[in-house]
């Protein structure tokens, strides 16, 4: 799997700033229990490239790479140490050329359309956005972007969980950098169960899982229509009948006929269904792959876990409103 690709499914890149390598390994792992198997340690101080390197030859399966990389050296320093991508701050032609022919993922920082067709010029697909919130936000990413049609984006700076979704929801965006649930104090004073809750947090805010509905499983039309009359008259719930299924309001739906699940389904509403079985994968959970549904442009719109839950089978469905 290429490290765009990854970093997508994260859908968060954390920020850090490590003062103690011998920290490094603590807050990868403190990572790692919140959901997020992934850093990016800048070269801020004199620590990144051990920080990187214990990371690297201890933990296989952790994608770490290297930020605040300035100059071919760093470049050089943080590869040799086992980055697995270099992030600059600017737009430096010289540690692009050198990453390029070295075969590293490089995100050169970029602020504006010339730094964006500069780094189309040299075959860079992903770029670093930097200064983020101060240059305008997502908002500016969108006015900028729309020449660039091929060209994808990492944003950083002044991301923090309220805002997070509001760039992620934007397409060309495939992952952001943030260094709130990785703050220096937190790493110098040891608090990795807190880093652990803070990522968990941030994890749970990007997938916006929420109760879309309950689908209950009947032999026929018209048990369908009974079962969800009585709803409707139970609760002041509006009847809407239609092709396989009868609604009940917004959250109770009567199937015509048995479908998934022994009793039927549950559906939850996410921000991205991609992310969330990534991110589900890597809790251990398996995905009905007959089950994937998609729109008419190709995106995914609903899958099915396999496993059931006391007979009910579990349905995401991906809800385009941000969160």
């Amino acid at each position: 799997m290429k490290i765009e690709e990854k970093l997508y499914d994260y859908g968060i890149v954390p920020v850090v700033k490590i003062d103690d390598s011998t920290k490094a390994i603590p807050l990868a792992k403190a990572l790692l229990n919140g959901g997020l198997p992934c850093a990016e340690i800048t070269l801020r101080t004199v620590e990144g490239i051990a920080a990187i390197k214990n990371i690297a030859d201890e933990m296989k399966d952790f994608c770490v790479g290297a930020g605040t990389v300035l100059t071919i050296e760093q470049a050089s320093e943080a590869i040799n140490a086992g980055a697995q991508f270099i992030v600059t701050p600017g737009f430096n032609p010289d540690v692009i050329e050198y990453c390029i022919g070295k075969g590293i993922p490089i995100f050169p920082g970029c602020s504006s359309p010339t730094d964006m067709e500069r780094a189309l010029s040299m075959g860079i697909s992903t770029v670093k956005f930097f200064p983020s919130e101060p240059l305008g936000g997502v908002n500016y990413l969108k006015a900028v972007a729309g020449p660039y049609s091929s060209l994808k984006f990492m944003p950083t700076g002044g991301i923090n969980e309220k805002n997070i979704n509001s760039y992620l929801s934007f397409d060309k965006i495939i992952a952001c950098g943030g260094s709130w649930m990785v703050k220096d104090e937190l790493i110098n004073n040891d608090k990795f169960d807190e880093i652990t809750t803070l990522t968990k947090s941030a994890l749970k805010t990007i997938m916006g899982f929420k109760l879309a509905h309950v689908g209950i499983n009947t032999n026929s039309e018209e048990e369908a229509l009974k079962a969800a009359r009585k709803f409707s008259i139970l609760f002041d719930l509006e009847l809407k009948p239609g092709a396989a299924s009868v609604f009940s309001g917004k959250y109770i739906e009567c199937l015509c006929s048995p479908y998934l699940g022994k009793n039927g389904h549950i559906a939850f509403f996410t921000n991205n269904i991609t992310r969330a079985m990534q991110y589900l994968e890597r809790s251990g959970f398996e995905f009905n792959m007959e089950s994937l549904k998609y729109d008419d442009k190709g995106k995914m719109i609903a899958v099915y876990l396999k496993e059931e839950i006391v007979g009910f089978a579990i349905h995401l469905l991906q809800n385009d409103e941000v969160s």
